[in-house]
């Protein structure tokens, strides 16, 4: 959430990156209800330091045996108002909040512009995409010739966009998740969680998933509203909903792998066979949260450790800065990576990792105690370290071979039992 105070100080600055985005101009409409509100304050306190002179007048008239009446009576008329005023104040403060909180974070300088996904700025490319002598198959087609990934019975249980894998492939993916965990733990410094997968509604609010995205999201008909998460990035964020730590405890690094939920609302017609775009995914999930000076630091380390797991599995891939008519909601700043496969001759994202500022942590009041005995807001980001389903389609698509098997990564081999080659069944 954008500070109020930088707002108005920021006009101009919070008009063309709601240009950037692609929206229109803001600032007169939130200082408009900003005026109103403080027009209102002013009122208050200025009938609030006539009540206060009042009683003092009742006091010294008691005091002299004199008759009072008068002042009670205005006092009468006085408090109603005051009443009335507050209510008020309060009802635009409630409606200035909810405005704001629809508010993108502000971009980056270093974001280029642009429209859309064309507009994203290339900034690196790792390995070469591997040449076959046979025509590659698509992930969904090898699964489905291995006896090991089943789109129908998936459908028959949940509906459409939903998976079921089995056997060495199922193994392969949890072999997927396990490598990255005991990578970004073992190496990277981050501190494995096992978080909560039902969040309320206020930790959805907290990381910016709510209001904007709540057509996307799982709810549940509990009386709390718990809903599913769509990334593991709102529990482990939220690590810091109304709670202050000490400057020394920070960079606070987690990692997590969970299952992620989303509708997918917009994409209709795209990705609909695969593991591309499904319901229901496993995601290993990279959470910092930081000092605001270590932010721009944090987030090349994020990166890295993402792209350090696609060159350990030596599967191609490239880095994107996401320009400002693609990055998302809560983002100040973006890189995606985009895995090369094989099947699509085209590179698709696998991960995303964002600099957030301290716009969730005001959302959520997550602070620190800075070296001068004040309360500062902590600065977060997250990262795909990497989505485990989508690393699987690439490791598949990369890793196929003529007949149809697929080979196995070096690195995963210990987590397969030493198997080196997954086979139909």
């Amino acid at each position: 959430m954008l500070d109020i105070k930088w707002i108005r100080e920021n006009t101009d600055l919070l008009d063309q990156n709601m240009k950037m985005r692609g929206a229109e101009a803001v600032s007169s409409h939130i200082l408009s209800m900003d005026e109103e509100r403080r027009e209102i304050m002013a009122k208050l306190q200025d009938l609030q330091s006539k009540r206060n002179k009042i009683s003092k007048e009742v006091g010294i008239a008691k005091s002299k045996g004199e008759d009072a009446s008068h002042l009670f009576e205005e006092m009468k008329n006085i408090g109603p108002e005051v009443k009335r005023l507050e209510e008020e104040e309060r009802t635009l403060q409630a409606k200035l909040k909810d405005y704001v909180a629809t508010l993108p974070n502000v971009l980056d300088p270093s974001v280029p512009e642009g429209k859309d996904e064309d507009d994203n700025q290339e900034v690196r490319k790792w390995g070469e995409p591997k040449t076959f002598d046979f025509e590659p198959q698509t992930h969904y087609d090898l699964g489905e010739k291995l006896g090991q990934l089943d789109f129908e019975t998936a459908a028959k249980i949940s509906g459409s966009r939903f998976s079921w894998s089995s056997g060495d492939l199922a193994r392969l993916e949890r072999a997927l998740a396990m490598f990255m965990l005991d990578t970004h733990v073992e190496q990277n410094g981050f501190v494995e969680v096992n978080p909560p997968v039902l969040v309320t509604p206020n930790s959805m609010y907290g990381t910016g998933q709510l209001p904007k995205f709540g057509e996307d999201a799982f709810y549940t008909n509990d009386e709390r509203d718990l809903m599913l998460t769509p990334t593991a990035e709102v529990s482990l964020t939220n690590f810091m909903q109304e709670k202050i730590v000490a400057e020394n405890d920070l960079p606070i690094k987690f990692c997590a792998w969970t299952p992620c939920f989303r509708k997918e609302a917009g994409s209709a017609g795209r990705d609909t066979r695969g593991l591309i775009r499904v319901h229901q995914f496993n995601k290993v999930e990279m959470v910092q949260i930081v000092h605001p000076e270590q932010s721009d630091e944090a987030l090349e380390f994020m990166t890295k450790c993402a792209e350090d797991i696609l060159q350990k599995l030596k599967l191609p891939y490239r880095v994107l800065n996401l320009c400002s008519g693609d990055i998302g909601f809560g983002a100040q700043k973006t890189y995606d990576l985009e895995v090369w496969l094989p099947a699509q001759n085209t590179y698709r994202e696998i991960s995303s990792c964002s600099k957030c500022g301290d716009f969730q942590a005001r959302r959520m009041n997550g602070r620190f105690k800075n070296k001068e005995g004040k309360n500062a807001f902590v600065h977060t980001l997250n990262g795909s370290g990497l989505a485990v389903g989508r690393t699987l389609v690439a490791v598949m698509e990369n890793y196929q071979n003529a007949d149809g098997s697929i080979t196995v990564p070096e690195v995963l081999v210990p987590y397969m039992g030493g198997k080196t080659v997954v086979k139909a069944v």
